[in-house]
């Protein structure tokens, strides 16, 4: 079974707060992008889709965000929220959480953490999040070839627009234990 269970998915998807219920759930460590990124954001005096769209030309940025997760690879009992965790710990049980474009502009309209995400109106939100979107995605495949679009990448894909994250929670532990269940195949 796989030790790390990894958590991608759209912007205002719940990753963060579902991350949070199955560490509690499972006794686990997080390990967070969102963290890193906002860190790096402030050092910069930038927000994070200025950081990102800085990222296009400075791939050091990119390189320290990542080194962080290519180190976890051979850890365990870890919930690791990145959008490409999939990719660098590829033994991980690889969860997608998908919402609606105007959900998420919604949720992250009415969180208070995201103190350099500022948004005029829901209208506003739904562009720079599709933007932040698309030059992540467009960076992650020149970078490394990793399509963050290709949800065959992923064990579990769950929309979590019209679901709690308790819920949701209990649909990754489900599969990620029928997952433990699998029997490993060992070269003969």
């Amino acid at each position: 079974m796989a030790k790390i269970i990894s958590i991608t998915g759209d912007l205002g998807s719940g990753k963060s707060t579902v991350s949070h219920l199955l560490c509690e759930r499972l006794a686990y460590d997080y390990v967070y992008t969102g963290k890193i990124q906002r860190e790096i954001a402030d050092r910069y005096n930038m927000t994070t889709l200025e950081l990102n769209k800085y990222s296009e030309t400075h791939p050091e940025i990119d390189e320290e965000i990542d080194a962080t997760f290519k180190s976890l690879s051979g850890s365990e009992n870890l919930v690791v929220d990145s959008r490409l965790a999939w990719f660098f710990i590829p033994k991980s049980f690889k969860v997608f959480l998908k919402t609606d474009l105007a959900i998420s502009a919604q949720r992250i309209l009415g969180d208070g953490q995201r103190g350099k995400e500022r948004y005029s109106s829901e209208e506003d939100a739904v562009n720079k999040i599709a933007a932040r979107k698309a030059s992540e995605n467009k960076r992650y495949l020149e970078i490394y070839g990793a399509d963050c679009s290709d949800l065959s990448n992923f064990d579990l894909i769950i929309d979590t627009s019209f679901i709690a994250p308790h819920e949701v929670v209990e649909a990754i532990l489900t599969e990620y234990h029928l997952d433990a269940a699998k029997p490993v195949l060992r070269p003969t």
